[in-house]
């Protein structure tokens, strides 16, 4: 008799202490109802929570060894510690999922069935969502103009929910990427895909920890891994003021050589120049600096994340 195929659900969480517990109850649930053909895990990645988060963790791994928890000494980010859980999995397909109940549960038989249909990856794309609809609108705006300035196929409304087969698992492995953009790896790495569309629901309880600090940490991740644009319009418009200043101070040399008395040049042209061309170049040296710490992240190669404890995983591990 053949074993089981295994699903692997992973579940990065941060302060989810009012999720957690209903989170697996109900991932097991559907897995028991829709699934039982398959054997399961669901591994948790605690990105250092600051509530009761761990102890509702510790407590659900000791009745059962089927949920496995990993938990992070530090914050490490909203990127790292998702794609180091991917990396742990060991089931035949691992399937992303947010600890808050915004990516719906009932979604899981469909991507496993996609999944046996012979798609190595299948995605959950959003059409439409319970959030914030100024949120979901700027989201929007900031795919649709990743997509155009990207050289890399990029996927609109994709957030990292879906299921990825063990086989683009270990390419995420071998990537050893410090700083993983996991929406852009998909696109430019994966094989083909299925794309799912989904409503967004609403968060269950607790309060989100993303900000407009996050988004931008993210947006400019996504820009300055997958996109040139920003250095080129520093070249182009920097070459097309630099033309444009020469062609203005050698007219203003002519017209003063020609009236000399009659053409007073004043302070007001030199101060719209110093301030126009400097707050452009205060600009583009911001984002030249967006690149390069890009960059010093990278050449510094360090861990995507340092575990501080991991539970339930003695028996993968002999």
């Amino acid at each position: 008799m053949s074993e089981k195929k295994k699903i692997s659900i992973m579940v990065p969480c941060y302060n989810e202490e009012e999720n957690v517990v209903p989170l697996s109850e109900a991932v097991i649930a559907t897995l028991e109802k829709d699934l039982p053909e398959y054997d399961y895990e669901i591994l948790f990645i605690d990105n250092y929570s600051k509530d009761k988060t761990r102890e509702k963790l510790i407590l659900l791994c000791s009745k059962n060894k089927k949920i496995k928890a990993i938990f992070n000494t530090k914050n490490f980010g909203q990127f790292n510690s998702p794609y180091y859980g991917l990396c742990q999995t060991t089931g035949d397909c691992t399937i992303c999922l947010c600890a808050d109940f915004q990516d719906p549960i009932d979604m899981i038989p469909k991507f496993v069935h996609e999944w046996e249909n012979g798609y190595k990856i299948v995605c959950g794309i959003k059409t439409s969502s319970k959030e914030n609809k100024i949120m979901y609108f700027l989201r929007g705006v900031y795919y649709k103009a990743i997509k155009k300035m990207s050289e890399v196929e990029q996927i609109e409304q994709f957030t990292g929910f879906g299921l990825y087969d063990k086989s683009f698992i270990q390419v995420l492995r071998d990537l050893k990427d410090p700083t993983p953009f996991l929406r852009g790896i998909v696109a430019e790495l994966g094989p083909e895909r299925k794309e799912i569309p989904y409503e967004q629901q609403e968060r269950r309880a607790g309060k989100t920890s993303n900000n407009w600090y996050r988004l931008y940490d993210a947006a400019m991740l996504s820009f300055t891994s997958y996109t040139k644009i920003g250095l080129r319009l520093a070249t182009f418009i920097g070459f097309g003021l630099s033309a444009v200043s020469v062609v203005i101070a050698i007219i203003y040399f002519i017209l003063k050589l020609l009236h000399w008395n009659d053409f007073p040049a004043g302070m007001t042209p030199i101060l719209l120049g110093v301030f126009v061309i400097g707050s452009m170049q205060l600009f583009f040296i911001g984002l030249l600096g967006e690149y390069i710490m890009n960059m010093n992240a990278r050449l510094m190669n360090r861990p995507l994340v340092i575990e501080q404890e991991r539970i339930n995983f003695d028996e993968d591990e002999k």
